[in-house]
């Protein structure tokens, strides 16, 4: 590719092209400003690449999300979640013996400080999980002061490590608190998962069996959710730690963004509708409000700011509805309402025009439904699975030389210099 000239406010300005190993190629424009005087317009950062990454790739027109050129695909269907967890770290899938060895490692780390269960009495009974996750997680640079030196290595992996250990342990104790229930310590007999499954689900007056089919399907959603490229709670997490600021502050942050319902919130809201809309006879008239531009319902579940084809995560999704609707004998009409409404809106046009394909979280809330979650869980359990890519892209930002202090800059629209009026004057 060759590189670009911009004229304009009367000057010329070459913009260098950089090449990525995959996907499109972008204008390095870092020296517009200093010889322009000009900036760019990207409300949303629509067109701009803010960063240079290796870890996750997604072309939105193909319908393709790699993670270390791993097809995700591939990943859900023969990994598990723990070896991505240590491909998204290290850079590559690890051996035998060195998934061992980071296993291990990882359910060392899974127990919370004793006093943090004080912390967790402080919310009210009724607050939602992930005030009480976003809390918590913030409060976790107040325990571990060993692991918040950004500039040592060594301190960052440990922080890493306990990262995603001990965000099972604190979403699972986030639901026992609101559901009135003791909180169980972690069983690090079992797996990532199953130990998970275990402190949310069992009780301490009777032994808690993991049902391996509820176990993988877990598993799995952790895996297609482990991370999604430069998404707003991920460029939350890198803007936050390009001040310095330490690894739990940073993925707090990360979880405060994602609580919004336009990102994290996605499949309750899909869940919603689909409970709204009832019986597969009712889904016409939701078609017809859906494209009609007077009325404020949408189709939830369908369209992504980045797919503009089938999500893949969408694919492996339908798949696991099956097989843990068939291990708990469940007969969820809300599953024959989304294949159908799936079918319709697909052979739809209108839908096919505007390239609204059902994406991971249409068929994920039905999933965590059976399983037994509440709706309030379903955004704590994105963030459980999510802190993996958290970290991942925090170390590689703190490891880039080219990294700098986030800074966006505005197209301001405000009055002009004047001159302050005495109060008496106005």
């Amino acid at each position: 590719m060759t590189d670009a000239t911009l004229n304009t406010a009367g000057k010329a300005v070459e913009l260098p092209t950089l090449e990525g190993s995959i996907g499109p190629s972008v204008l390095d424009i870092r020296k517009m400003y200093a010889a322009t005087g000009q900036f760019t317009y990207d409300p949303g950062f629509t067109s701009t690449a803010s960063c240079e990454s290796g870890l996750t790739y997604i072309d939105g027109d193909e319908g393709v999300l790699l993670h270390r050129g791993y097809p995700i695909g591939q990943l859900a269907e023969h990994s598990s979640f723990m070896e991505v967890c240590y491909l998204l770290l290290n850079g590559e899938l690890p051996s035998q013996s060195e998934l061992g060895q980071f296993s291990r490692i990882i359910s060392r780390h899974t127990m919370l400080h004793e006093q943090l269960a004080t912390f967790y009495r402080g919310f009210r009974r009724d607050a939602h999980p992930m005030a009480i996750m976003c809390g918590v997680v913030g409060a976790l640079s107040a325990f571990y002061h060993d692991s918040t030196d950004i500039n040592d290595p060594q301190q960052r992996k440990i922080a890493s490590h306990r990262l995603i250990a001990k965000m099972p342990t604190i979403a699972a104790m986030a639901y026992k608190y609101s559901v009135g229930q003791p909180f169980l310590y972690p069983d690090n007999s079992l797996s990532y998962t199953g130990n998970f499954l275990r402190m949310t689900f069992g009780v301490p007056a009777e032994p808690y069996v993991v049902v391996p089919e509820v176990e993988r399907a877990l598993d799995r959603i952790f895996i297609l959710h482990a991370d999604h490229e430069q998404n707003a709670s991920t460029s939350t997490v890198r803007l936050a730690g390009s001040s310095g600021a330490n690894p739990f502050a940073c993925i707090a942050a990360g979880i405060a963004c994602l609580w919004g319902p336009a990102h994290g919130g996605a499949n309750e809201a899909a869940l919603n509708m689909l409970r709204e809309i009832g019986t597969p006879d009712r889904i016409p008239h939701y078609i017809a409000r859906a494209k009609d531009k007077n009325d404020p319902f949408r189709l939830m579940g369908f369209g992504h700011r980045v797919y503009k084809n089938y999500d893949p995560r969408a694919t492996v999704m339908q798949k696991t509805v099956r097989e843990v609707f068939a291990a708990l004998k469940v007969n969820d009409p809300l599953f024959e309402t989304a294949l159908q409404l799936e079918e319709i809106a697909l052979s739809d046009p209108y839908f096919a025009e505007k390239k609204l394909f059902p994406n991971v979280d249409f068929y994920s809330g039905i999933i965590l439904s059976a399983i037994g979650f509440p709706t309030t869980m379903f955004t704590v359990l994105f963030a459980l699975a999510r802190t993996v890519g958290w970290v991942a892209q925090w170390n590689e930002m703190i490891s880039d030389p080219n990294q700098k202090i986030g800074r966006p800059r505005q197209l301001y629209t405000g009055p002009v210099q004047r001159d302050y009026v005495p109060l008496s004057a106005r």
